[in-house]
């Protein structure tokens, strides 16, 4: 069940622009494909999913498996965007893992490497390769990193989630700031806890007590603000790293 209703909000042409979304056939980075297809985008979907072709093939883009931490994968992704569409004007870094919960006298290497090659490098990839492409078209562009509320405060029960976070954060202010006389503009959406079926309904309460709305967020919620950072309307936004966390880092 939806916390809230989903409600009318400002809807972007992006007048046919090509947006590559990476972990884009769930979760957030689904909803943001559906919200940029609505406001008259073409979208490319990459994931690691093997349905990813099929889902796309339902919401009307294209799709591609991707492993985003592999560069080959990355480029492969936006070649694909460039020979469907001609160009790439927009990206969207969403692909992530949560891993285990450790603290960290309890991390493991393995989940330490495995969180952080998926949530941190990842993003790293997608960035340099997307901004690469940028600045051989030309005609600037704009990414969308998604970091976590985690970013900006440390969760201590998942030190690997927390740290890749943080570091999507700051890297996001870096290359945000590194092109953007250019035209290339880089920011990150921070969210709270969303209400999809990977956050258990046994803990959905307590997740609610801890945002200052008393609720969990909705991933249409967090679609219309990278929406809104990809339009034009955020053309002077750059390197900002947006809470969408019902205040929650605000206490």
């Amino acid at each position: 069940m939806a916390e809230v209703e989903l409600r009318k909000t400002v809807k972007y042409d992006f007048g046919g622009k090509v947006a590559l979304i990476t972990g884009g056939a769930s979760g957030l980075g689904l909803a943001t494909a559906k919200r940029l297809l609505e406001s008259n985008a073409k979208v490319v979907i990459a994931d690691y999913s093997d349905k990813v072709l099929e889902i796309a093939k339902e919401i009307g883009a294209e799709g591609i498996k991707c492993n985003v931490t592999s560069e080959a994968d990355i480029k492969a992704a936006i070649d694909l965007a460039v020979e469907k569409f001609g160009e790439i004007n927009l990206a969207v870094a969403s692909a992530g893992i949560g891993g285990a919960n450790n603290a960290i006298g309890d991390e493991t290497l393995e989940n330490w490497n495995l969180v952080n090659g998926v949530d941190y490098t990842g993003v790293m990839l997608t960035d340099k390769c997307v901004i690469q492409k940028f600045r051989e078209q030309g005609k600037g562009g704009a990414i969308v990193n998604l970091a976590s509320m985690f970013g900006l405060v440390a969760v201590p029960s998942n030190v690997a989630y927390s740290a890749a976070k943080g570091g999507v954060v700051n890297m996001t202010k870096a290359a945000g700031t590194a092109y953007a006389a250019e035209g290339i503009r880089v920011n990150c959406v921070c969210p709270g806890v969303i209400n999809t079926p990977l956050v258990p309904e046994a803990e959905k309460d307590a997740y609610r007590k801890a945002h200052p709305m008393q609720r969990i967020g909705e991933d249409w919620e967090v679609a219309c603000i990278i929406a809104f950072l990809l339009s034009d309307d955020a053309r002077f936004i750059t390197g900002a790293a947006l809470p969408v966390d019902g205040g929650y880092t605000q206490v």
